[in-house]
């Protein structure tokens, strides 16, 4: 087996200061930030293999959760352990939580042509970002023709059949597709830098599937249990997790939809992950206050970290056998043609209607992957050229 391993001697804080840039300025949805990541963590501070944030970005694909920010926090477990996964939490996640209170009270003020072109920038900046990640990713996950087919036929049928559930049955099919077709040798990919054993794995599983059973029967209409089962049920995103929170705080009468509607309208506006919708509605549900916001939000990421760092530790068992080395090469190609799917639709297809538009998308692109400028670079360009439009 491999053991180029990136070394787990980052700091928390250093990881603090790199995720709070990210979180202040990775607009564009969970796609869109997975190709940030990649940029500064991969390409610009060289803090993990290729192979290990491939590894990574899977293993956020099959589990339920907020799959960027499930990535956020195991890129900083792989740099600076415990620690560093919760710096990367924190800092990637209280810009969001934050900015949902500022921008539900300022942008419905703004004037409808500022609030307009500053919405038509930031998608512009999410259709560069994501065709620079799924560029980047496409010779490392996709360097032969049976894998490129693969991720042509998982983009498409995505694009045909547009589910969740959808998303799931194609990372199950690459799997099946990669075991029949694809060639691996033990040790080809570098194994994760986990530092706690699968004991531990073990325990933080049973604390998921403990609290997903025992919080419901203790007070159903809590907080805490609506929005950890959201947190623990969902795939496929933020914007799936919508209706489950819609049937929590609406259904059980803690709040009206049009307050409901207006922090997810607030919510399309700001970077980071969209799950920090749950700071605002938690506060809404209990008198605007700070515990109401903190609750929600910490028990609607809790699930999704407890599976992932319950995984982790058992990962690098996978890596041991060939026929899941296969399969996971098969994963590999689904997972990019998800990544480019969601390039066309919603990205590029709610960014890109006019000429004008494509103008600004592809010099974005071309600054990120041929100038190699960085993404704050980039936003400032599509949000000023969207304002002169």
């Amino acid at each position: 087996m491999s053991n180029s391993k990136s070394p787990n001697t980052g700091s928390a804080l250093e990881v603090f200061k790199v995720f709070l840039k990210l979180g202040l300025t990775s607009f564009g949805g969970p796609i869109a930030h997975i190709g940030y990541f990649r940029k500064e963590l991969l390409e610009r501070r060289r803090w993990l293999s290729e192979s290990q944030f491939s590894q990574l970005l899977v293993i956020c694909q099959f589990l339920p959760g907020p799959a960027s920010s499930q990535l956020g926090f195991a890129l900083g477990l792989q740099r600076a352990g415990w620690l560093g996964a919760l710096a990367a939490f924190i800092a990637f996640t209280l810009p969001s939580a934050l900015l949902m209170f500022v921008f539900a009270a300022l942008l419905p003020q703004l004037g409808g042509d500022t609030a307009a072109s500053l919405v038509q920038g930031l998608k512009l900046v999410a259709v560069a970002v994501v065709a620079d990640a799924v560029w980047g990713m496409a010779k490392n996950l996709c360097p032969d023709l049976s894998r490129r087919l693969m991720a042509v036929a998982a983009a498409a049928l995505i694009l045909l059949f547009d589910a969740a559930e959808a998303q799931l049955l194609v990372v199950a099919g690459g799997a099946l597709a990669g075991y029949l077709y694809c060639n691996a040798e033990t040790g080809s990919q570098s194994v994760l830098n986990i530092d706690y054993s699968s004991r531990t794995g073990f325990i933080l599983l049973g604390l998921f599937g403990a609290l997903l059973i025992l919080l419901p029967l203790l007070a159903s209409d809590s907080l805490a249990a609506i929005f950890y089962q959201a947190g623990a049920l969902v795939f496929g995103g933020g914007h799936v997790v919508l209706p489950l929170l819609e049937q929590g705080v609406v259904g059980q009468g803690l709040l009206d939809k049009d307050t409901f509607l207006a922090g997810y309208g607030a919510a399309q506006a700001i970077p980071g992950p969209m799950f920090s919708l749950a700071a605002y509605l938690g506060a809404a549900a209990d008198n605007h206050s700070l515990a109401g916001a903190t609750i929600a939000l910490l028990f609607i990421f809790l699930p999704g970290f407890l599976l992932l760092a319950g995984v982790l530790p058992l990962w690098n068992r996978v890596l041991a056998s060939v026929a899941l080395q296969r399969a996971l090469l098969g994963v590999g190609a689904a997972v990019l043609g998800l990544l480019g799917a969601a390039l066309y639709q919603p990205v590029f297809s709610a960014a890109v209607n006019s000429p004008a538009t494509m103008a600004i998308a592809l010099v974005g692109f071309a600054m990120l992957r041929l100038l190699q400028w960085s993404p704050l670079a980039v936003l400032g360009f599509c949000v000023g050229a969207s304002f002169l439009l």
